[in-house]
């Protein structure tokens, strides 16, 4: 398919005014690829053409649609015409719609909506954000343990095309409680009379609505389930979340670790609909911290003053001891974090992983030395007891970065907090102070000053 021939049709259409044509030209693409051709026309042409959209295609590309632009086309739209649009939506992707809204609106769009869409939305709506509870859909197809295959497939037919998948469906009790799961497969390769109870899977692993969404994503990944059962405290089913969300939230939680391992404060919004003055709140803070942190480093030097006075050149090495040192830290603080994220490590283990680190610092670090004093001696035609002094420096800072990189962020995630945040910027600040520290005492045992 190619993309800018497909566009640049679509604005022909519409600028000619070729409506019906458009309309049957639109019913030929993916719904998401409709979306992306959306998103790059300008507002009045967005709206425009998706009033163009049948009713029952304009709820599914309003789902792929970016939540400004949802915003958009819910306040353009009458009351009738936005209602219908939620209830064609999955409760999921309502209820994340309706967050973002004004009261105002959500108040009026709750209104109008049908009681089954209203019910469904506060329903998980009333859940914490980033839990399970809050990302799981209640459209899915629940069954009897009594039920025959036949009456089962029926069953499938009548309520099947209004839920989020039917590849798996889930077997109830009266009081809703999920006795088992069994899927569309087994349904259709089974004998007709045979009953649910007798084909269904009993060992069901299920998420609790109260799971962050993090926890979940690491369930799905560890099981490569397609759908997850949520469950309440009495083991009761409430919704289920499918893979389509968790590719959604894998996404999420990896672009806020990456804002918070640059020192920025996360955001929910794309780049390009971040306005100048709201890109400066989220990054003021964190630079502001680490400017007013890295002000201990210049009074370290300060206090060496005498010191450098009498050997100068060793202010030259300053810049390259504290940048490797940074460098290693940050080496190790990502591998460290990214194993937290993923469950590979925990507290118990810090033994285990400081004994590997150190030995790592000192492989690196002595070959760092090796190859920085060849290059004093030759190209930088230093003093041998200066040379002495910047080498040993050196693997004592990529030992001391190495240890601070992998400590630190364990260290945060025991106390609750995120491991991202203890990451390059704020591990390098550390690691500079005390590579000068330690850089200007050996000097100063070495040399004599």
């Amino acid at each position: 398919m190619d993309q800018k021939k497909d566009f640049d049709e679509l604005v022909e259409l519409l600028n000619t005014k070729q409506y019906t044509k458009l309309r049957q030209f639109l019913s030929e693409f993916n719904d998401a690829d409709i979306a992306g051709m959306l998103e790059r026309l300008p507002q009045e042409s967005l709206l425009k053409v998706f009033r163009i959209l049948p009713k029952d295609l304009a709820a599914d590309v309003f789902s792929y649609l970016e939540v400004d632009n949802q915003q958009l086309i819910i306040t353009s739209l009458s009351d009738k015409e936005a209602s219908n649009i939620i209830d064609n939506l999955m409760a999921d992707d309502a209820a994340d719609l309706l967050e973002e809204m004004p009261a105002n609106i959500v108040k009026k769009l709750l209104a109008n909506a049908s009681p089954d869409t209203r019910r469904d939305i506060n329903h998980l709506l009333r859940y914490p954000e980033d839990s399970a509870g809050s990302i799981m859909t209640v459209e899915y197809v629940d069954l009897k343990e009594n039920l025959t295959v036949e009456q089962a497939i029926e069953r499938i037919r009548k309520v099947g095309v209004d839920s989020e998948t039917i590849n798996i469906c889930y077997v109830l009790d009266a009081q809703r409680k999920l006795l088992g799961t069994v899927a569309l497969r087994y349904l259709l390769l089974s004998d007709r009379d045979e009953t649910i109870g007798d084909i269904m899977h009993e060992n069901v692993i299920a998420i609790h609505t109260l799971m962050d969404q993090e926890e979940v994503a690491k369930q799905f990944k560890k099981y490569d389930f397609t759908a997850m059962p949520v469950v309440d405290n009495e083991n009761r089913l409430v919704g289920i979340i499918t893979v389509d969300d968790i590719v959604d939230i894998m996404e999420e939680e990896t672009t806020e670790d990456m804002e918070k391992m640059a020192a920025i404060v996360p955001s929910d919004k794309p780049y390009m609909r971040t306005g100048v003055w709201e890109t400066y709140k989220k990054r003021i803070p964190w630079l502001l911290l680490l400017m007013v942190s890295a002000t201990f480093t210049g009074a370290i030097i300060t206090s060496f003053e005498e010191a450098l006075s009498v050997y100068a050149s060793l202010i030259a090495f300053i810049p390259m001891l504290m940048d490797t040192g940074g460098n290693a830290g940050g080496q190790a603080s990502v591998t460290i974090i990214r194993g937290l994220s993923l469950g590979e490590l925990e507290y118990r283990d810090i033994p285990t992983i400081v004994w590997k680190e150190v030995r790592v610092a000192f492989f690196c670090g002595a070959t760092l030395a090796a190859a920085n004093f060849v290059k004093l001696m030759l190209f930088d035609r230093v003093g041998v007891m200066v040379a002495l002094v910047v080498c040993l420096t050196l693997i004592c800072a990529v030992l001391m970065a190495m240890l601070v990189g992998c400590l630190l962020p364990i260290g945060a995630k025991r106390l609750g907090f995120d491991p991202a945040v203890m990451a390059s910027p704020f591990i390098t600040t550390i690691v500079d102070a005390l590579s000068l520290i330690v850089y200007f005492r050996v000097a100063t045992i070495i040399l004599g000053i």
